[in-house]
């Protein structure tokens, strides 16, 4: 299939999942049976995946870095520009690099100046694609693990990979940075998914919520018609005990790049399957906000506008039903990819079908309508996939249980380690996770979670798997940390700081030939330092590390 008959489909509410990619359409992308042999393999080419392997690459390893579909940089480029900064004081190394490179795309050389940390898709991609290319890191793309049998294991240790399309990679030395985990579930690394309970490690946030505050509905709404039956997008089942885990997964969406400028502006696509009986309950909303504002409400309040250059903003989740399609990706944390590609077109349809409805029905107010309208899908951001960002928001995943848990303690009291390897500050953010019937018969939302956290060091044995299970891995991405942990460490300059140590670290364990668990971390500690990272907090001590980058740049 052409591009253009590509963007036809689109614009008929068809597109395709990249998660759909067969592996014949894999073959197809060029890759041969042949092995390979690298010092280092990343598989997953996240923000994280490029900072682990261009900091490797610059140790002067032979580095490879496989992603499984067709873009570098996940989120990051798939439509979160809106970056989660937190304290930006605390943000240093390659992810401090890497905003800094943004400015300059921007002509900007101050980084404080707050577009740095807002880049256009298009630009993020591109500043990824000149640092692989500067540090010589081959990239292989539309290079998917074997599902179920893609790891060939010994004695604890990783001996190569095996992609769907039959390629083959050997290394002393591999690292898993995707979202998903799945190179690190196939190495028999002991995860876990959804939420512990508030006994498991003594966490006051974890487990099921006593009371949601946030992105609530602000009005009451029965949650059943006048004829007694559910409204859509609510479930039947109960909350659950207040305190107890589940296996559940807080909420995905798609950050959508859109636009009002006429000359790059396209329309809400109208989703194949559309109906609108299925937002009966966004109408209701509305009405609702309607009555509680005293005026019909605008786009920004009910999804979430963030600026960025060239008269585009990133949509994001706001409110009591929004672009987040609570309680529908509770089978993707371990679902194998049949499931993630149904999961992941029903978010598209979902998530085109709310814009679709809010510019079109006519039980939306019309000024509200003719709002929506105004905006549109950007003709110069993902051309390739239909203008539509090409990574769906996955939030939380599987997540490792590995030599260290980072548990709540760790973000709010416990806040220094002798292990650090950077910091983070975002809250501790988990999104809703179900809507269900409270007891008054009343519509709500569970699950979000926004606490404050202390800024906080980030542990080197967060990427670390229990030694006697796997030996040879990194888990820079679906790392050891509770959901309530999780929830802050997740955000991308964390992520893209992890990676940066990540790739040091490889660099250090082939080196010394001894296994990333006995690397001297003081030294990782040293080289991290001269190349920008950041271990202490204080009002500026960016000033330093940014000096230090700019040499380096």
């Amino acid at each position: 299939m052409n591009r253009r008959e590509f963007h036809s489909l689109v614009a008929a509410g068809m597109a395709a999942s990249p998660l759909a990619a067969t592996p014949a359409a894999a073959q197809a992308a060029g890759a041969n049976n042949s092995d390979r042999s690298f010092d280092f393999v990343v598989y997953g080419g996240t923000a994280a995946g490029v900072t682990t392997a261009v900091a490797a690459a610059r140790q002067s390893l032979r580095v490879a870095l496989l992603e499984p579909f067709h873009h570098v940089g996940g989120m990051v480029t798939g439509g979160l520009s809106g970056t989660d900064v937190g304290k930006r004081e605390v943000i240093g190394g390659m992810a401090l690099e890497f905003y800094l490179r943004c400015g300059r795309r921007y002509d900007i050389q101050e980084h404080l100046q707050q577009i740095a940390w807002m880049p256009e898709p298009r630009v993020a991609e591109s500043v990824f694609h000149e640092m692989l290319s500067a540090a010589n890191v081959q990239v292989f793309y539309q290079h998917r693990l074997r599902e179920k049998t893609g790891v060939e294991l010994a004695s604890g240790r990783i001996r190569s990979i095996i992609m769907e399309n039959g390629a083959r990679f050997s290394a002393p030395l591999f690292a898993d940075c995707t979202y998903e985990g799945d190179l690190m579930a196939q190495s028999k690394v002991s995860y876990t998914y959804g939420r512990e309970g508030v006994a498991e490690y003594g966490e006051s946030l974890a487990g099921v919520r006593a009371h949601t505050e946030h992105h609530q509905f602000l009005t009451p709404i029965k949650a059943h018609d006048a004829n007694g039956k559910l409204y859509p997008e609510i479930s039947p089942d109960p909350m659950g005990k207040p305190g107890d885990g589940d296996k559940k997964a807080q909420a995905y969406n798609f950050r959508v790049i859109a636009t009002n400028n006429p000359m790059l502006r396209i329309p809400w696509p109208k989703p194949a399957n559309y109906d609108p009986a299925r937002f009966e309950l966004l109408a209701l909303y509305v009405q609702g906000e309607v009555k509680r504002l005293g005026r019909a409400p605008i786009f920004n309040e009910v999804a979430l506008f963030r600026p960025i250059p060239n008269q585009k903003i990133d949509i994001n989740n706001r409110g009591g039903f929004s672009s987040d399609y609570i309680g529908k990706n509770w089978d993707y944390p371990d679902g194998d990819y049949a499931t993630r590609a149904r999961i992941w077109q029903d978010h598209i349809d979902y998530q085109q079908g709310l814009y679709y409805f809010l510019a079109t029905d006519e039980r939306i107010p019309a000024s509200l309508r003719m709002d929506v309208q105004s905006w549109g899908l950007c003709r110069d951001e993902y051309e390739d996939t239909g203008y539509w960002p090409h990574q769906l928001y996955v939030r939380e995943a599987r997540r490792m249980v590995g030599e260290f848990v980072v548990t709540q303690k760790d973000l709010q009291t416990e806040v220094t380690k002798p292990d650090w390897i950077g910091m983070g500050s975002y809250n501790s953010d988990s999104h809703n996770i179900q809507r269900i019937v409270n007891a008054q018969g009343f519509v709500e939302n569970e699950g979000d979670v926004q606490v404050a956290v202390t800024p906080y060091q980030i542990p080197y044995r967060v990427m670390l798997p229990k030694r006697e299970q796997c030996s040879n891995l990194l888990v820079p991405v679906p790392f050891s940390a509770t959901h309530i942990a999780f929830a802050s460490l997740r955000m991308e300059p964390q992520w893209m700081s992890i990676g940066h140590a990540a790739g040091i670290a490889a660099s250090m364990a082939l080196k010394a030939q001894r296994p990333p668990h006995e690397i001297d971390v003081k030294q990782l500690q040293q080289t991290l330092v001269e190349q920008g990272a950041v271990w202490e907090y204080a009002v500026s001590p960016q000033n330093s590390a940014i000096s230090k980058l700019q040499r380096l740049l």
